[in-house]
């Protein structure tokens, strides 16, 4: 990929556009992470990315894998997650930013939320709209119109991608009143894990542009008037599984640094999760009961490789 890496980054944090602002933090054969001088955000710039667009992010082989695999099982993480936006709102309006497959809308639905969602990429668009029967629409979040408040705002795994961060949050900032609650989960730059693994950290990629620290995700948030209530480490156990775990099954490595390896597809790695959880009842609720139990007690010890983070609109 060409990039014109003469170009000054620009962060998003701190608004650093300095020519000698930034470091050099880690490169990579198509890219290079910098952090600012200034704020210490961790980025990649922007113009290593060129024309990257999530509208096709997901083809039809991956929604058949996703429409094969088993719904409940899904739908018992997603239940984590509103054990921890019932403690803020237990009921309201709620807002998925980037609602990818529609499995924690639907979860959200069944709870009895008034719930509704965006997402870009076409396939699962169509999947959550015409099988899952969600009010999701296919429009750009920076382009709607800010008449609707919404109590609940939720962003999982999204803001990493988003070359504007910034404009995102101040979006999120004019669809909530005040006294409104935003959840998001994004890969934290200061975790155990990055620390751990440092240039070889797995959620390193040219897709993830943004790595925030507690300190910078809170400096973010703070100017478009949130401030955060509650910050604690996650680790995405699916994503182990379906990423490092089938990784080192398949034995695929890169040279320099390590990397997954892009013969591996969306589509292979979601089969080999159905695998894993195509089992009987009470095995699934045992598995259900173990991830749980394992979940938050690695939360609570602060090892994980991401932060969710709930941010109270003053």
């Amino acid at each position: 990929m060409s990039a014109d890496t003469t170009e000054i980054p620009h962060c998003r944090v701190c608004g650093n556009h300095s020519s000698d602002g930034f470091d050099e933090l880690y490169r990579y054969a198509d890219f290079a992470m910098v952090r600012c001088r200034n704020c210490s955000f961790c980025f990649v710039p922007s113009f290593y990315r060129e024309k990257i667009s999530y509208k096709e992010y997901k083809d039809e082989s991956v929604a058949a894998q996703v429409r094969a695999g088993n719904n409940w099982i899904k739908e018992q993480r997603h239940l984590l997650r509103f054990d921890l936006i019932r403690k803020y709102k237990p009921a309201g309006s709620l807002f998925d930013i980037g609602s990818g497959w529609g499995h924690f809308l639907a979860t959200g639905k069944k709870l009895g939320y008034d719930v509704y969602g965006v997402e870009l990429a076409n396939q699962p668009y169509l999947y959550s709209k015409d099988e899952l029967n969600l009010p999701v629409d296919r429009v750009d979040f920076l382009q709607m119109n800010e008449v609707k408040k919404f109590d609940v705002l939720t962003m999982w795994d999204v803001l990493e991608h988003i070359d504007l961060p910034d404009k995102f949050i101040e979006k999120c900032s004019k669809l909530q009143s005040s006294g409104g609650y935003l959840f998001i989960q994004v890969p934290q730059i200061d975790s155990f894990i990055s620390k751990r693994f440092k240039s070889k950290w797995k959620m390193i990629s040219l897709d993830h542009v943004n790595y925030f620290s507690r300190e910078t995700i809170k400096k973010l948030l703070a100017q478009y008037g949130y401030e955060v209530v509650q910050l604690k480490s996650s680790i995405e156990i699916k994503l182990f599984i379906m990423y490092t775990l089938y990784g080192w099954l398949k034995k695929n490595k890169t040279g320099g640094a390590t990397r997954e390896p892009e013969e591996i597809t969306a589509s292979e790695r979601q089969a080999f999760f159905n695998k894993i959880t195509r089992q009987p009842p009470w095995v699934l609720r045992m598995f259900v009961s173990v991830h749980n139990a394992l979940y938050q007690t690695l939360s609570a010890l602060g090892i994980g490789e991401e932060m969710v983070l709930v941010a109270k609109r003053t």
